[in-house]
């Protein structure tokens, strides 16, 4: 197995009296698929806030191709290839579409403000690049011909596929996709699904948070499962299927202590 791109190591996060992640561990390989989830207030988006800088752990370290990220600032985490989107659409709605995907090349510009202002040589060059690439990632994700709709204009679904191009305008070598499916319809999550496969099919790696068990199951090549804040299993979707702690998670059943 090649050595991990990601590594949670023995996160704790603590607000207060209440502990959301209690040492948990796992890592994600260059080229996989892997799903963290869990019943709500498991602590799967507290767990991708400290991966990707909004929190802190209070112990225990997250690596990141052999980097320690406890004390970067986001924009920092950024620049170093982890790149997310969120729960909640985060899009500039005042912004196109093509706009939106520019901003997130932005992350590696060198262009400086007298650049911008002067509009230099190498302004006008890394905008027509910006520009062009944007406009690749539009296409990649199947909302090219919307490229001069503004954002808030746009379709739930599209919104959602636009906010994964901008993520990946930041050139990540591992995208973390909060609850992409969240309001899709079954057929919106078939094609999810396969964006997801072609997302890493393209080269990226990829970690998902999501509620919809088929998803998971259909796309990811191995799963990580919390329930309030502990990792109760990991494995590959058929070891998950039916393991017995993540049914009684799911279904609220009691395990057979037992059982054999």
């Amino acid at each position: 197995m090649p050595d991990a791109l990601l590594e949670v190591d023995d996160v704790t996060i603590k607000f207060g009296g209440l502990v959301a992640l209690d040492s948990v561990s796992f890592d994600i390989v260059p080229g996989e698929i892997l799903g963290l989830i869990g019943p709500n207030g498991a602590g799967k988006t507290t767990c991708f806030n400290v991966m990707t800088g909004v929190y802190e752990a209070t112990s225990g370290e997250v690596r990141f191709d052999g980097t320690k990220l406890n004390k970067l600032k986001r924009h920092q985490i950024t620049k170093l290839g982890l790149a997310r989107t969120f729960q909640n659409i985060r899009l500039f709605k005042s912004m196109t579409a093509l706009e939106n995907v520019m901003v997130g090349t932005d992350v590696h510009s060198k262009v400086g403000v007298w650049d911008a202002l002067l509009r230099t040589k190498r302004f006008r060059s890394t905008e027509g690049a910006s520009r062009e690439r944007a406009r690749e990632l539009l296409d990649f994700v199947g909302v090219a011909a919307l490229e001069d709709e503004l954002a808030a204009n746009l379709p739930y679904g599209d919104q959602r596929r636009l906010e994964i191009a901008r993520a990946m305008a930041t050139g990540p070598k591992l995208l973390c996709l909060d609850e992409p499916a969240a309001g899709f319809n079954p057929a919106e999550k078939q094609k999810l699904m396969q964006l997801i496969r072609k997302v890493r099919d393209d080269g990226y790696t990829v970690l998902v948070i999501e509620h919809d068990m088929r998803l998971v199951m259909g796309v990811c090549d191995r799963i990580v499962v919390l329930e309030f804040g502990k990792k109760i299993a990991e494995g590959t979707p058929a070891e998950i299927r039916d393991n017995p702690a993540v049914i009684a998670a799911y279904l609220g059943v009691e395990e057979d202590d037992d059982a054999s």
